[in-house]
């Protein structure tokens, strides 16, 4: 099975910025605004958008009302949206669920509510997703399984517990899905972490979306190649190696 590749549009001010690091706040402005950006990459291939609302995952406003926009003009074309950025209570879920997008992923922030995490994932199934901002060091657990990794919110400070309870309590509750990023490695194009990866996968039966470091087409081969050891990798989410053009959308889709 082929890779399924999401470009990642964030948005900060009304517009599609590129992070420096995911775990920051450093942001660049992209030409044109996250609609533009967003029918840029359909015209190139994809299938999926990864939209962000960057000021709600950093605690400073909200993009909902320019986002349920980009989402509807989307789907329209039979482009699914994966909607993320600071999706942690009833408000923000509601707010992200009335869109057309195909599914929302809580913030890390959300675990530190696992009632409510539990509850929603419980609620609307497949349609939620949960990001995992994993502060691995650069590797996975020396053990190679979860022990010993923390979660660290985008946007957020402090510690939001431990990875290895997070995804017991996750899966109990019939979590579909994760996205998982190493924050240490998110928009600085030095190679994804594929231990990570690999270790994740290998202790849920949920699918995993992989985010973060990818620098090169032969990142996205490793990936895929790992994928076949561990078919719950389902894909990943490439950002700024697209808009540096290291490569074009068209050549990433070929080679997963």
């Amino acid at each position: 099975m082929p890779l399924t590749l999401l470009p990642a549009v964030d948005v900060a001010a009304g517009r599609a910025v590129g992070l420096t690091r995911g775990a920051s706040s450093e942001a660049q402005s992209t030409s044109g605004s996250a609609l533009e950006v967003a029918m840029g990459w359909v015209g190139h291939g994809a299938e999926w958008i990864h939209l962000v609302d960057l000021d709600a995952a950093f605690g400073r406003g909200s993009n909902s009302a320019l986002l349920a926009d980009v989402t509807e003009q989307l789907s329209q074309l039979d482009v699914k949206v994966e909607l993320a950025g600071g999706i942690h209570d009833d408000a923000s879920l509601e707010g992200a669920l009335r869109t057309t997008c195909e599914r929302v992923s809580l913030s890390t922030a959300a675990l530190a509510d696992p009632d409510w995490c539990r509850r929603v994932i419980q609620e609307h199934g497949a349609r939620v997703a949960v990001s995992l901002d994993v502060q691995s060091g650069g590797h996975a657990s020396d053990s190679g399984d979860l022990r010993g990794l923390r979660l660290s919110a985008r946007g957020g400070a402090g510690d939001f517990g431990d990875l290895e309870s997070a995804v017991s309590l996750l899966d109990a509750a019939g979590c579909a899905r994760y996205i998982v990023t190493d924050v240490g490695r998110d928009g600085m194009l030095n190679g994804p972490n594929l231990s990570l990866y690999e270790v994740i996968a290998r202790a849920t039966p949920a699918e995993v979306l992989t985010s973060g470091g990818v620098a090169s087409l032969d990142d996205l081969r490793a990936i895929r190649s790992l994928a076949e050891s561990a078919p719950n990798i389902e894909g990943a989410i490439v950002g700024k190696a697209l808009y540096a053009e290291h490569f074009t959308l068209a050549e990433a889709l070929a080679a997963v």
